[in-house]
């Protein structure tokens, strides 16, 4: 992985060939980052990364997935599915770059439509649970939001195969750093309103880390 990104490492969670990590870098723009990562070790360095997707969670969506696992009731959820053979996720978080953004950062798409990135929690049968991001072609509906459209073939794809512990120990630990990044925020802001921490507008866009080599 390349220096400039590390340091923004929280943690990072490895499975076969492939990982996902925790990042601090948009806790400003009140998005918790996810990068998957999916890699050939057979290839040189510098050129073993074959997939990657950058999955930006809202601050209060993952806060509420945070509860979820204090007080059991993702357990129990996962548990329930497994018992009944639904493989449908546990959580799913749906976001993207807008095909008006990508062409204001001269990052447009060849076919000219939106970048779609879908995550899903979903349960697993040889562990808890599969993490999984996507990545391809979307579209913008009324409301503004990115509606993927690249049915079962994504440009990118990672599926990263976690314990219950391991993906425990990958929210609750993001959730300390992101409470002592808004503990020092308020403390350097004191005059400021609070719903200026965090706030996500037109002008705190989501990075666009579409095209980092994370090897």
């Amino acid at each position: 992985m390349r220096e400039d990104r590390n340091q923004f490492q929280i943690i990072r969670k490895d499975a076969r060939n492939c990982f996902v990590e925790s990042l601090n870098d948009s806790f400003s723009i009140g998005r918790i980052h996810l990068a998957f990562a999916a890699y050939d070790q057979s290839k040189p360095a510098g050129q073993r990364q074959t997939n990657n997707v950058h999955i930006y969670i809202a601050v209060d969506e993952f806060l509420e997935l945070c509860r979820k696992l204090d007080c059991g009731e993702l357990r129990y959820m996962l548990q329930s599915k497994k018992k009944n053979g639904d493989n449908t996720p546990l959580y799913q978080c749906l976001g993207g770059t807008s095909a008006e953004k990508l062409r204001a950062i001269g990052r447009a798409r060849p076919d000219g439509k939106s970048l779609s990135r879908v995550a899903q929690l979903v349960p697993a049968n040889k562990a808890d649970f599969m993490f999984v991001a996507a990545s391809g072609n979307g579209e913008t509906n009324e409301k503004g939001l990115i509606v993927p459209k690249f049915g079962n073939k994504p440009e990118n794809h990672v599926a990263v195969m976690m314990s219950f512990e391991s993906l425990s120990e990958m929210f609750l630990i993001t959730r300390m750093h992101y409470h002592c990044w808004l503990t020092s925020w308020y403390q350097q802001n004191a005059n400021q309103p609070a719903r200026k921490q965090g706030q996500y507008s037109e002008n705190h866009k989501e990075p666009d880390s579409s095209s980092v080599q994370m090897f």
